[in-house]
């Protein structure tokens, strides 16, 4: 299945270290985040299959800081997750 993507929201390759939170959850879990948009990221995780369907991202520990996301894809040790209000 091919992934679409529009012009506007064109990803940048960032390959960063990021932190995710589990909805609800308090403990970060260390990702990196591989591109990023103004409307999503590509991150890689260890545990991918272990992620439910919406988390936290954020560039340092602190998850008060970053942005909410869905998933909206996986394959293996990477997901791709939208960022929502």
């Amino acid at each position: 299945m091919a992934k679409e993507r529009s012009k506007r929201d064109q990803r940048r390759s960032v390959r960063q270290s990021g932190w995710i939170t589990l909805d609800g959850g308090f403990a970060a879990r260390p990702c990196e985040v591989v591109d990023l948009s103004t409307t999503g990221a590509k991150l890689t995780i260890a545990d991918a299959i272990s992620l439910g369907p919406k988390l936290r991202l954020a560039f340092s520990r602190d998850a008060r800081t970053g942005r909410n996301c869905e998933v909206v894809w996986r394959e293996g040790t990477t997901v791709g997750v939208k960022f929502v209000t």
